[in-house]
């Protein structure tokens, strides 16, 4: 058998494409991209809050 015939791996599916076209979704369906968007914008802020700490603290060192 060649590489060829194995199946490739799903790709994860979008739950929301910006600027993507709404128009068609349910109210529902936005709600739940709402609900998707926040959870995403607090995992960024999280990130975001950890790489401050870490390069103030590299600031405060090379001050010294």
């Amino acid at each position: 058998m060649s590489g060829f015939d194995e199946e490739l791996p799903a790709q994860p599916a979008t739950t929301h494409v910006v600027g993507g076209d709404i128009s068609l979704l349910s109210v529902d369906e936005l709600t739940a991209r709402i609900a998707v968007l926040h959870t995403e914008i607090e995992r960024l802020e999280a990130e975001l809050e950890k790489k401050s700490v870490g390069r103030k603290a590299a600031e405060s060192l090379f001050r010294s």
